[in-house]
């Protein structure tokens, strides 16, 4: 079997970890080109000794002696910066995993999508901020978009391309995290270990956090409309507290489609792998009679506001996805520092982009640079977000 070329973008987050264990359990023959982490210097120099890629790669420049010294000796060759990152991510591979977290993993998956290389998309943000740059770009390449989310994930499972003009809705399954019952007065007072913890997933800091205030819904939302040419209208959430039904498709035929699996991230990354076959691996099995029912209810967009503000920048189109998305990265840094409370971070947004929005920043551009434009809207929101932070 010819060996694929791969590169794993955040090698060190939940989903890279996941990746380097799927791609163990089934024993993949892969010519690993790079790994990449953010600022985990020991656990990318661990992977590279066991996993011996041709580049190990840390984004924080200031950890680049540190694992040049760990991989002394090794043949693992080190390198440091954004720019060594994007340039792994256009080395013409076969497969990239695209799991860096934040608008951080925007230009090298551009980059991977320009090399025409067949993309596991875990980053929300590229879809978010550049979304229809990235697909046509990837289209233009020659390249495929596969969603990891486990909720695209389900989507592109069962939404039948023959008949994508004969869907009614996309509906998103959400956990409804950790608040899902709490009221709003009882969310005003939540600490950041509660946030954390999630009562389905095993997931990084960022991500647990937008789970419970329900902002990865919104962002899901958008990608989602963007991924499957889907209008707003047509998109739409339920709560579905056992993460057992990732997403379902509703046809026009009354028919509803949904693909169903324990909550393990390994499942949509082997559905990534092999598509457009599937993988034999050593799955956890669902066991429907053992979970006893599946529940539903309404998202409540009162207590959970970032789902409307999620819902309102779609519908804006322009900058206003990737403002919202840099202004919630703001937020949620400084809930996690201790700066701010829980209900703070829908509100920053909120008033991040109504800001922007008085100003006339987030109409479309004539950029015709997709990272440049996203860029320039996320450095903007930003500092708008610091300064609305600034006065809470």
């Amino acid at each position: 079997m010819t060996s694929r070329r791969v590169v794993i973008l955040g090698s060190t987050g939940s989903v890279g970890v996941s990746t380097l264990d799927l791609l163990a359990q089934v024993d993949a023959s892969i010519d690993l080109i790079a790994l990449t982490a953010g600022t985990k210097v020991e656990a990318l120099a661990q992977q590279a000794l066991k996993w011996r890629p041709q580049r190990a790669i840390i984004a924080d420049e200031t950890k680049y002696e540190e694992l040049k010294a760990r991989l002394a000796g090794s043949g693992v060759e080190a390198g440091a910066g954004p720019a060594a990152v994007e340039a792994c991510a256009q080395d013409h591979a076969d497969w990239v995993m695209s799991a860096i977290v934040g608008a951080a993993g925007l230009a090298p998956t551009l980059a991977a999508a320009k090399a025409g290389s067949t993309i596991g998309l875990a980053n929300k943000e590229s879809l978010v901020c550049a979304g229809p740059a990235l697909l046509a770009i990837s289209k233009a390449s020659g390249g495929t978009i596969i969603p990891v989310d486990s909720e695209h994930s389900a989507i592109f499972q069962v939404l039948e391309p023959a008949n994508a003009d004969k869907v009614l809705r996309l509906i998103l399954t959400a956990s409804g995290g950790p608040f899902r019952d709490f009221s709003r007065d009882a969310m005003a007072t939540v600490t950041r270990e509660q946030a954390l913890a999630h009562p389905n997933w095993d997931m990084g800091p960022k991500i647990s956090i937008d789970s419970a205030t329900m902002m990865n819904k919104g962002l899901e939302m958008i990608e989602a409309a963007y991924l499957f040419a889907m209008p707003s209208e047509r998109v739409d959430v339920i709560i579905h507290p056992q993460s057992i039904i990732h997403s379902l498709v509703e046809y026009k035929d009354g028919s509803t489609l949904a693909q169903l699996g324990c909550p393990d991230m390994r499942t949509p990354i082997a559905c990534a792998w092999a598509w457009p076959l599937r993988l034999a691996w050593s799955a956890p099995k669902l066991d429907l009679a053992a979970v006893g029912s599946l529940t539903f209810e309404a998202p409540d967009e009162e207590r959970f506001p970032a789902l409307r503000i999620a819902r309102e920048c779609l519908n804006s189109g322009g900058g206003a996805p990737a403002a919202m998305n840099a202004a919630n990265e703001v937020a949620v840094a400084a809930f996690l520092a201790g700066a701010i409370g829980f209900l703070d971070i829908a509100r920053i947004v909120d008033r991040t982009i109504e800001a922007m929005n008085t100003v006339g920043e987030l109409g479309a551009s004539d950029h015709n640079d997709a990272v440049y434009q996203a860029l320039m809207i996320d450095a903007s929101a930003r500092r708008g977000a610091a300064q609305v932070l600034s006065r809470l």
